[in-house]
Protein backbone atom coordinates (compact mmCIF):
# COMPACT_ATOMS: atom_id res chain seq x y z
CA UNK A 1 0.00 0.00 0.00
CA UNK A 2 0.95 3.51 -0.86
CA UNK A 3 2.69 6.17 1.67
CA UNK A 4 -0.89 8.18 1.27
CA UNK A 5 -3.32 5.67 1.48
CA UNK A 6 -1.26 3.64 4.32
CA UNK A 7 -0.44 6.02 6.42
CA UNK A 8 -3.40 8.13 6.52
CA UNK A 9 -6.29 5.37 6.18
CA UNK A 10 -4.51 1.55 6.01
CA UNK A 11 -5.73 -1.14 8.61
CA UNK A 12 -2.86 -0.69 11.49
CA UNK A 13 -3.10 -4.40 11.84
CA UNK A 14 -2.94 -5.64 15.67
CA UNK A 15 -1.21 -9.00 14.41
CA UNK A 16 0.85 -10.08 17.49
CA UNK A 17 0.16 -7.12 20.22
CA UNK A 18 1.80 -7.91 23.55
CA UNK A 19 -0.17 -5.53 25.89
CA UNK A 20 0.27 -5.53 29.38
CA UNK A 21 -4.03 -4.75 29.70
CA UNK A 22 -4.52 -2.27 31.94
CA UNK A 23 -8.47 -2.98 31.62
CA UNK A 24 -9.55 0.78 33.68
CA UNK A 25 -10.77 4.23 32.52
CA UNK A 26 -8.10 6.45 31.56
CA UNK A 27 -7.30 9.47 33.70
CA UNK A 28 -8.64 11.93 31.23
CA UNK A 29 -12.07 10.12 31.57
CA UNK A 30 -12.13 11.20 34.78
CA UNK A 31 -13.78 14.35 35.91
CA UNK A 32 -12.08 16.97 38.09
CA UNK A 33 -13.63 18.31 41.41
CA UNK A 34 -15.01 21.70 40.63
CA UNK A 35 -14.39 24.37 42.30
CA UNK A 36 -16.94 25.72 44.51
CA UNK A 37 -18.02 29.19 43.96
CA UNK A 38 -20.41 31.60 46.93
CA UNK A 39 -22.84 33.49 45.50
CA UNK A 40 -25.83 35.39 47.17
CA UNK A 41 -29.39 33.72 47.00
CA UNK A 42 -33.05 35.56 46.36
CA UNK A 43 -32.41 36.17 50.24
CA UNK A 44 -29.24 37.32 50.56
CA UNK A 45 -27.53 34.14 52.26
CA UNK A 46 -24.56 33.14 50.19
CA UNK A 47 -25.28 29.60 49.20
CA UNK A 48 -22.48 27.51 47.50
CA UNK A 49 -22.30 26.47 43.70
CA UNK A 50 -20.34 24.39 42.11
CA UNK A 51 -20.37 25.18 37.98
CA UNK A 52 -19.70 22.05 36.00
CA UNK A 53 -16.06 21.69 34.59
CA UNK A 54 -15.62 20.00 31.16
CA UNK A 55 -15.06 16.79 31.80
CA UNK A 56 -11.41 15.89 29.79
CA UNK A 57 -11.59 13.18 27.00
CA UNK A 58 -8.39 12.12 25.13
CA UNK A 59 -9.61 10.45 21.05
CA UNK A 60 -6.20 9.32 19.56
CA UNK A 61 -5.86 9.13 15.78
CA UNK A 62 -4.73 6.14 13.43
CA UNK A 63 -2.24 8.23 12.01
CA UNK A 64 -2.20 11.90 10.45
CA UNK A 65 -5.45 14.15 10.66
CA UNK A 66 -7.19 13.85 7.43
CA UNK A 67 -10.99 13.15 5.85
CA UNK A 68 -12.27 10.20 7.56
CA UNK A 69 -11.51 12.15 10.57
CA UNK A 70 -13.35 15.65 10.07
CA UNK A 71 -16.44 15.01 12.12
CA UNK A 72 -14.00 14.81 15.42
CA UNK A 73 -12.54 18.47 14.42
CA UNK A 74 -16.00 19.64 13.24
CA UNK A 75 -17.48 18.54 16.64
CA UNK A 76 -14.51 20.40 18.33
CA UNK A 77 -14.69 23.58 16.09
CA UNK A 78 -18.02 24.09 16.10
CA UNK A 79 -18.51 23.39 20.18
CA UNK A 80 -20.95 20.57 19.79
CA UNK A 81 -18.11 18.59 22.73
CA UNK A 82 -18.27 21.91 24.89
CA UNK A 83 -22.59 21.19 24.52
CA UNK A 84 -22.21 18.04 26.01
CA UNK A 85 -19.49 19.44 28.92
CA UNK A 86 -17.08 17.84 27.36
CA UNK A 87 -12.68 18.93 27.17
CA UNK A 88 -12.03 16.99 23.65
CA UNK A 89 -8.14 16.91 22.50
CA UNK A 90 -7.57 14.97 19.17
CA UNK A 91 -3.64 13.64 19.56
CA UNK A 92 -1.92 11.12 17.05
CA UNK A 93 -0.48 7.84 17.78
CA UNK A 94 3.64 8.44 18.94
CA UNK A 95 6.36 6.32 17.77
CA UNK A 96 5.73 2.38 18.55
CA UNK A 97 2.02 2.84 19.71
CA UNK A 98 -1.09 2.65 18.29
CA UNK A 99 -4.85 3.52 18.91
CA UNK A 100 -5.59 0.50 19.60
CA UNK A 101 -2.91 -0.46 22.21
CA UNK A 102 -3.89 3.02 23.87
CA UNK A 103 -7.51 2.78 24.21
CA UNK A 104 -7.57 -0.95 25.24
CA UNK A 105 -4.88 -0.49 27.83
CA UNK A 106 -7.17 2.68 28.73
CA UNK A 107 -4.63 5.04 28.22
CA UNK A 108 -6.56 6.84 25.57
CA UNK A 109 -10.82 7.16 26.10
CA UNK A 110 -11.47 6.85 21.88
CA UNK A 111 -10.10 6.17 18.96
CA UNK A 112 -9.91 5.51 15.25
CA UNK A 113 -9.42 2.10 14.57
CA UNK A 114 -10.81 -0.45 11.76
CA UNK A 115 -13.07 -3.68 12.14
CA UNK A 116 -10.19 -5.56 10.86
CA UNK A 117 -7.59 -4.38 14.15
CA UNK A 118 -11.05 -4.73 16.12
CA UNK A 119 -11.59 -8.35 15.30
CA UNK A 120 -8.07 -9.26 15.60
CA UNK A 121 -8.10 -7.81 18.99
CA UNK A 122 -11.33 -9.27 20.22
CA UNK A 123 -9.62 -12.75 18.96
CA UNK A 124 -6.78 -12.54 21.46
CA UNK A 125 -9.54 -11.09 24.10
CA UNK A 126 -8.36 -7.49 23.77
CA UNK A 127 -11.45 -5.79 24.82
CA UNK A 128 -11.98 -2.90 22.03
CA UNK A 129 -15.27 -2.01 21.16
CA UNK A 130 -16.57 -0.40 18.13
CA UNK A 131 -18.98 2.62 18.69
CA UNK A 132 -19.51 4.02 15.29
CA UNK A 133 -18.68 3.51 11.44
CA UNK A 134 -17.31 6.36 10.40
CA UNK A 135 -17.95 5.44 6.83
CA UNK A 136 -20.50 2.91 5.90
CA UNK A 137 -18.99 0.80 2.89
CA UNK A 138 -15.37 -0.01 2.20
CA UNK A 139 -13.85 2.77 -0.17
CA UNK A 140 -10.53 1.09 -0.62
CA UNK A 141 -9.77 -0.63 -3.72
CA UNK A 142 -6.79 -2.10 -5.84
CA UNK A 143 -5.62 0.60 -8.09
CA UNK A 144 -3.44 0.15 -11.32
CA UNK A 145 -2.40 2.59 -14.29
CA UNK A 146 -4.48 2.51 -17.20
CA UNK A 147 -1.87 0.99 -19.13
CA UNK A 148 -1.59 -1.70 -17.12
CA UNK A 149 -4.77 -3.46 -18.36
CA UNK A 150 -5.95 -4.67 -15.05
CA UNK A 151 -9.60 -4.93 -14.87
CA UNK A 152 -10.01 -8.12 -13.24
CA UNK A 153 -8.13 -10.10 -10.15
CA UNK A 154 -7.68 -12.42 -13.50
CA UNK A 155 -5.23 -10.16 -14.58
CA UNK A 156 -3.12 -9.84 -11.56
CA UNK A 157 -1.45 -12.95 -12.50
CA UNK A 158 2.24 -12.32 -13.77
CA UNK A 159 1.66 -8.50 -12.40
CA UNK A 160 3.66 -7.04 -9.07
CA UNK A 161 1.37 -6.39 -6.01
CA UNK A 162 3.32 -3.30 -4.00
CA UNK A 163 2.27 -3.41 -0.31
CA UNK A 164 3.37 -3.31 3.08
CA UNK A 165 3.81 -7.01 3.81
CA UNK A 166 1.03 -7.89 5.80
CA UNK A 167 -0.49 -11.39 5.73
CA UNK A 168 -3.93 -9.89 5.55
CA UNK A 169 -2.51 -8.26 2.28
CA UNK A 170 -1.62 -12.12 1.01
CA UNK A 171 -5.10 -13.47 2.01
CA UNK A 172 -7.40 -10.69 0.33
CA UNK A 173 -5.49 -11.58 -2.96
CA UNK A 174 -5.24 -15.27 -2.54
CA UNK A 175 -9.30 -15.03 -2.01
CA UNK A 176 -10.20 -12.41 -4.76
CA UNK A 177 -8.17 -14.44 -7.41
CA UNK A 178 -9.26 -18.00 -6.62
CA UNK A 179 -12.73 -16.48 -6.63
CA UNK A 180 -12.14 -15.34 -10.22
CA UNK A 181 -10.67 -18.53 -11.06
CA UNK A 182 -6.90 -17.22 -11.16
CA UNK A 183 -3.58 -18.48 -9.94
CA UNK A 184 -2.40 -16.61 -7.17
CA UNK A 185 1.65 -17.93 -7.35
CA UNK A 186 1.66 -16.13 -10.09
CA UNK A 187 1.81 -12.80 -8.44
CA UNK A 188 4.69 -10.89 -7.19
CA UNK A 189 4.59 -9.50 -4.20
CA UNK A 190 7.08 -6.72 -3.29
CA UNK A 191 6.90 -4.87 0.08
CA UNK A 192 6.77 -1.20 -0.02
CA UNK A 193 6.21 0.14 3.22
CA UNK A 194 5.70 3.58 3.62
CA UNK A 195 6.46 4.67 -0.08
CA UNK A 196 4.50 6.72 -2.14
CA UNK A 197 1.43 5.81 -4.47
CA UNK A 198 2.13 8.18 -6.95
CA UNK A 199 5.82 7.42 -6.74
CA UNK A 200 5.79 3.85 -6.99
CA UNK A 201 2.76 2.67 -8.98
CA UNK A 202 3.97 1.40 -12.42
CA UNK A 203 8.05 1.62 -11.76
CA UNK A 204 8.15 -0.84 -8.49
CA UNK A 205 4.46 -2.28 -8.44
CA UNK A 206 2.07 -2.73 -11.30
CA UNK A 207 -0.82 -2.80 -8.16
CA UNK A 208 -1.68 -1.47 -5.21
CA UNK A 209 -4.32 -1.25 -2.46
CA UNK A 210 -5.72 2.53 -2.44
CA UNK A 211 -8.53 3.99 -0.69
CA UNK A 212 -10.11 6.12 -2.94
CA UNK A 213 -11.01 8.97 -0.54
CA UNK A 214 -7.55 9.97 -0.53
CA UNK A 215 -5.20 8.92 -3.35
CA UNK A 216 -8.12 7.87 -5.80
CA UNK A 217 -9.76 11.51 -5.52
CA UNK A 218 -5.83 12.71 -5.89
CA UNK A 219 -5.47 10.78 -9.11
CA UNK A 220 -8.58 12.42 -10.69
CA UNK A 221 -7.83 15.71 -9.24
CA UNK A 222 -3.72 15.48 -11.02
CA UNK A 223 -5.25 13.39 -14.58
CA UNK A 224 -3.72 9.91 -13.47
CA UNK A 225 -5.87 7.44 -15.17
CA UNK A 226 -6.50 4.19 -13.17
CA UNK A 227 -8.49 1.04 -13.44
CA UNK A 228 -10.07 0.58 -9.72
CA UNK A 229 -11.68 -2.92 -8.57
CA UNK A 230 -13.03 -2.08 -5.66
CA UNK A 231 -12.83 -4.41 -2.50
CA UNK A 232 -16.49 -4.05 -1.58
CA UNK A 233 -17.43 -5.72 -5.14
CA UNK A 234 -14.97 -8.22 -5.04
CA UNK A 235 -16.26 -10.65 -2.17
CA UNK A 236 -19.25 -9.21 0.00
CA UNK A 237 -17.17 -10.40 3.09
CA UNK A 238 -14.67 -7.32 1.94
CA UNK A 239 -17.58 -4.85 2.71
CA UNK A 240 -16.52 -4.11 6.08
CA UNK A 241 -16.36 -0.78 8.35
CA UNK A 242 -13.47 0.88 7.80
CA UNK A 243 -12.99 3.12 9.80
CA UNK A 244 -14.45 3.19 13.06
CA UNK A 245 -13.97 4.53 16.07
CA UNK A 246 -13.71 2.41 19.24
CA UNK A 247 -13.74 2.32 23.13
CA UNK A 248 -12.62 0.07 25.45
CA UNK A 249 -14.81 -2.52 27.61
CA UNK A 250 -14.27 -0.47 30.95
CA UNK A 251 -15.73 2.76 29.65
CA UNK A 252 -18.79 0.69 27.99
CA UNK A 253 -19.58 -0.47 31.34
CA UNK A 254 -18.95 2.25 33.60
CA UNK A 255 -18.37 5.51 31.69
CA UNK A 256 -21.34 5.01 29.46
CA UNK A 257 -22.75 8.62 30.08
CA UNK A 258 -19.25 9.90 28.91
CA UNK A 259 -20.07 7.34 25.88
CA UNK A 260 -23.22 8.64 24.96
CA UNK A 261 -22.22 12.51 25.06
CA UNK A 262 -19.47 11.87 22.67
CA UNK A 263 -21.22 9.69 20.45
CA UNK A 264 -23.76 12.27 20.31
CA UNK A 265 -21.25 15.49 19.86
CA UNK A 266 -19.59 13.11 17.15
CA UNK A 267 -22.56 12.25 15.09
CA UNK A 268 -23.49 15.87 14.99
CA UNK A 269 -19.72 16.92 13.59
CA UNK A 270 -20.14 13.93 10.78
CA UNK A 271 -23.92 15.29 10.13
CA UNK A 272 -22.52 18.80 9.63
CA UNK A 273 -19.58 17.31 7.30
CA UNK A 274 -22.31 15.40 5.40
CA UNK A 275 -24.73 18.40 4.58
CA UNK A 276 -21.54 21.49 4.28
CA UNK A 277 -18.59 19.34 3.18
CA UNK A 278 -16.31 22.82 2.06
CA UNK A 279 -16.88 24.18 5.44
CA UNK A 280 -16.15 20.86 7.20
CA UNK A 281 -13.11 21.20 4.98
CA UNK A 282 -11.96 24.75 6.24
CA UNK A 283 -12.26 23.10 9.75
CA UNK A 284 -9.88 20.16 9.17
CA UNK A 285 -7.69 22.54 7.11
CA UNK A 286 -7.53 24.87 10.11
CA UNK A 287 -6.30 22.37 12.39
CA UNK A 288 -3.95 20.60 9.67
CA UNK A 289 -2.93 23.18 7.84
CA UNK A 290 0.08 21.10 6.36
CA UNK A 291 -2.53 19.23 4.25
CA UNK A 292 -3.12 19.91 0.54
CA UNK A 293 -5.82 22.34 0.60
CA UNK A 294 -7.31 21.13 -2.72
CA UNK A 295 -6.97 17.47 -2.15
CA UNK A 296 -8.23 18.16 1.29
CA UNK A 297 -11.56 19.90 -0.92
CA UNK A 298 -11.81 17.33 -3.17
CA UNK A 299 -11.64 14.52 -0.81
CA UNK A 300 -14.28 15.99 1.03
CA UNK A 301 -17.00 16.35 -1.11
CA UNK A 302 -16.51 12.66 -2.37
CA UNK A 303 -16.27 11.36 0.99
CA UNK A 304 -18.95 13.19 2.14
CA UNK A 305 -21.17 11.24 0.74
CA UNK A 306 -19.83 8.57 2.38
CA UNK A 307 -20.25 8.48 5.71
CA UNK A 308 -23.91 7.60 6.00
CA UNK A 309 -24.16 6.29 2.53
CA UNK A 310 -27.31 3.84 2.25
CA UNK A 311 -27.64 3.30 6.29
CA UNK A 312 -30.02 5.04 7.97
CA UNK A 313 -28.10 7.38 9.75
CA UNK A 314 -24.48 7.92 10.15
CA UNK A 315 -22.32 5.51 12.57
CA UNK A 316 -25.11 2.22 12.38
CA UNK A 317 -22.91 -0.88 12.53
CA UNK A 318 -24.69 -4.42 11.39
CA UNK A 319 -23.99 -7.92 13.12
CA UNK A 320 -24.05 -9.65 9.50
CA UNK A 321 -20.96 -7.16 8.62
CA UNK A 322 -19.09 -8.16 11.28
CA UNK A 323 -20.17 -12.08 11.70
CA UNK A 324 -19.50 -12.29 7.94
CA UNK A 325 -15.89 -10.53 7.95
CA UNK A 326 -15.00 -12.33 11.33
CA UNK A 327 -16.05 -16.00 9.39
CA UNK A 328 -13.83 -14.93 6.28
CA UNK A 329 -10.66 -14.04 8.50
CA UNK A 330 -11.11 -17.18 10.71
CA UNK A 331 -11.23 -19.49 7.74
CA UNK A 332 -7.79 -18.03 6.46
CA UNK A 333 -6.33 -18.91 9.68
CA UNK A 334 -5.87 -14.65 10.33
CA UNK A 335 -7.68 -14.91 13.66
CA UNK A 336 -7.42 -17.70 16.42
CA UNK A 337 -10.62 -18.06 17.56
CA UNK A 338 -14.13 -16.55 15.84
CA UNK A 339 -15.18 -13.64 18.34
CA UNK A 340 -19.27 -12.53 19.72
CA UNK A 341 -19.55 -10.36 16.87
CA UNK A 342 -22.49 -8.99 18.70
CA UNK A 343 -19.78 -7.83 21.40
CA UNK A 344 -17.49 -6.39 19.27
CA UNK A 345 -19.58 -3.32 18.02
CA UNK A 346 -22.62 -1.69 19.79
CA UNK A 347 -24.99 0.96 18.01
CA UNK A 348 -26.45 1.86 21.68
CA UNK A 349 -24.91 4.73 22.32
CA UNK A 350 -25.49 6.50 18.86
CA UNK A 351 -28.23 9.58 18.95
CA UNK A 352 -31.57 8.77 17.76
CA UNK A 353 -32.57 9.47 14.44
CA UNK A 354 -34.17 12.63 13.21
CA UNK A 355 -37.13 12.19 11.14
Amino acid sequence: MNKNGKDLFAPLLALGLSLALVVTGCGGAEQSAPKQETTPNQGGTPSTEAPAEPQKVTVMLDWLPNTNHTGLYVAKENGYYEEQGLDVEIVQPGEGSTADQLVAAGKADFGISYQEAVTQARATDIPLVSIAAVIQHNTSAFASLKEANISSPKDFEGKRYGGWGSPVEEAVLQAVMEKAGADFTKVENVTLGVADFFSTIGRDADFEWIYYGWDGVEAKRSGMELNLLMLKDLDPALDYYTPVIVTNEHHIAEQQELVKKFVAATAKGYQFAIEQPDQAADMLLKNAPELNADLVKASQEWLSGKYQDDADQWGIQKQEVWERYAKWMFERDLIPKMIEADKAFTNEFLPEPSN
